[in-house]
Parts: structure tokens; C-alpha cells; sequence
């Protein structure tokens, strides 16, 4: 178990270093205008079950009528992205906010561990197919950039068309936990690996004010014990520091107080959407500056 945790660790490690982008299908067509003369873009990062939080910045944008024209999202903040990007109603994302549960993403086969991670995906997929209206990503409402990471090449991967439950599935896909997503040729996993809020992506697409949500990595009241605890803790870490340098080229950085919530706890959703709300209230007065000059 020593040498599999050892493993890991590296093959995480080099793909970490990894900064070039890979696109996928690129679409080209430009979204529709917002009623603002200024389009705005949103990176939702990685975090778990701490992703909630970001529920709670897009029902603040929403309520001061900042207009979301492109989302880009990694791991739980591509599932967020599709689920609001959808049809762009913030009201779905409060229903399954509410409404989801561990278990209807997560299906979790320990005998499985051998084959790449004890979480298949299989239900993640089937909960998106059946909740979406729109099952590819091009015929979404908002524009959005699926990010994952290719585990052959360490690069990193922008989808923008083709299957949303795939792609996000992809996105979510932890090293060591779900097994690797096969895409084409190659297999991705989680979008964190390589770009844990991503700002690049957005960057490209020419908006005029580019807003990313940085979930901070958990806080433990106690160190962990478990080797389990130890590596997905130790992931986390590695995560968050990898994007302090992408964050670096966002306009204005929303970072929820998150406190010690753990990564798959779905019990305390409402506190964790409550902040979401107060970190994108603090945060309000700079993104209407941008948006006002």
C-alpha cells in the first residue's frame, strides 16, 4: 500500500509541473451579448462538497444583476458550471443543492481499487443525463469550458463541446479515488491536477472582467490519520498551491470561508452556500468598479 501511495504521489507530482493547455473542438462562435456593454466571466475551482459555496456567488451575481457571459470550471466547479450553465438559472442549482446527496454521485466500490479508484463514475454520469436539459456542452445556454487533465500528456484540457456528463465526469475524476476517464485515446482526470481555477481559459476568450472562486483547501480540526485521509488532504494542498499562479491573472479573487467542512460532507451544504454569498457580498464593490469604468 506504502509503494501504490508513493506512486501516486509522484505521478501527481510531475503532472503538476505540467502548464501547457490542450483544447479539445474549440468552438468559435460568440455567445450572446449580455445586457451589459461589458461581458464577464466566472472560473469555478475544485473543493468537493465545499463546492457549495460557489452556489452562493452566483445567487449573489444573479440577485445584483451581473451579467455571466463564459464559465469555465474544474472538478465539483465544472459540476456547478453545467448545472447553471444549463439553461442559466440559479434557481436549478439552489433545487439540487438542496436535493442532492452523497450517494447519488458517488458510487463507491472498494474492490475496485486496483482498477484506477474505488468510484467508477457510472452514477455522476447518469445523474447528469438525467437532471440536463441539454446534453452536449455547445447547446448550453452560458458558454462552458470543461477542464480536465490528460494523464498521458500532464496537459491540460479544455472541452467546450461534445457529452457534458462525459467531460464533467472527466473533470471530477480524483487521482486515486474515481477511476480515469477515457476520452478518444487518452484518459483524464480531475481538471485540479493541472489548473485548479481556471483563469486561462477564460483569459483567452477576450472578457472584460474575468471573476474566479478559489475554494481554500480544507482545514482538519485534527491531522489526518488514514492513509486515505492523508493523500486526498495532501492533494488538496498540492491543488490549491497550483493555483495561486492562475489566479493571478483574474480580476477580482472570491475565496469562501469554508472552515473545516470535509470534502465529501453534504450536510452542511447551507452553511457553506451562506459563505459563498458573504465572500461574493465583500467582493461586490469591486466587480460593479470594473464593471462601471
Amino acid at each position: 500500500m506504502k509503494k501504490i501511495v508513493v506512486l501516486i504521489a509522484f505521478v501527481l507530482l510531475v503532472l503538476s509541473c505540467s502548464h501547457k493547455k490542450e483544447y479539445v473542438k474549440i468552438i468559435e462562435e460568440t455567445p450572446s451579448e449580455p445586457p451589459s456593454t461589458k461581458r464577464v466571466g466566472i472560473a469555478l475551482g475544485g473543493g468537493g462538497a465545499r463546492g457549495f459555496a460557489e452556489i452562493g456567488v452566483l445567487r449573489v451575481l444573479k440577485q445584483e444583476k451581473i451579467p455571466i457571459s463564459y464559465v469555465a470550471g474544474t472538478s465539483v466547479g465544472s459540476l456547478i458550471g453545467a448545472l447553471y450553465c444549463d439553461e442559466g438559472r440559479v434557481i436549478d442549482l439552489e433545487y439540487f443543492a438542496m436535493t442532492i446527496e452523497n450517494e447519488d454521485i458517488f458510487d463507491y466500490n472498494y474492490f475496485q481499487l486496483f482498477s484506477g479508484g474505488i468510484i467508477k463514475g457510472e452514477k455522476l454520469e447518469r445523474f447528469l443525463t438525467t437532471n440536463l436539459k441539454h446534453k452536449i456542452l455547445e447547446n448550453f445556454k452560458i458558454p462552458l469550458i470543461v477542464v480536465a487533465t490528460n494523464l498521458r500528456t500532464g496537459q491540460r484540457a479544455g472541452f467546450e463541446s461534445g457529452n457534458v456528463a462525459v467531460a464533467v465526469h472527466a473533470s471530477c475524476a480524483i487521482p486515486g479515488i474515481f477511476q480515469p476517464v477515457k476520452i478518444g485515446e487518452d484518459l483524464y482526470v480531475d481538471g485540479g491536477v493541472s489548473d485548479q481555477v481556471p483563469v486561462d481559459f477564460l483569459k483567452e476568450k477576450g472578457l472584460d472582467v474575468i471573476i474566479a472562486v478559489a475554494i481554500p483547501p480544507e482545514i482538519p480540526s485534527e491531522p489526518p490519520q488514514k492513509t486515505s485521509d492523508i493523500l486526498r488532504h495532501s492533494l488538496s494542498i498540492m491543488f490549491s498551491r497550483i493555483s495561486d499562479c492562475s489566479l493571478n491573472d483574474a480580476d477580482v479573487v472570491i475565496r469562501p470561508k469554508c472552515g473545516d467542512v470535509r470534502f465529501n460532507d453534504f450536510s452542511k451544504r447551507k452553511e457553506l452556500i451562506l459563505a459563498g454569498e458573504e465572500a461574493a457580498h465583500e467582493a461586490l464593490p469591486k466587480i460593479k468598479e470594473l464593471l462601471e469604468n
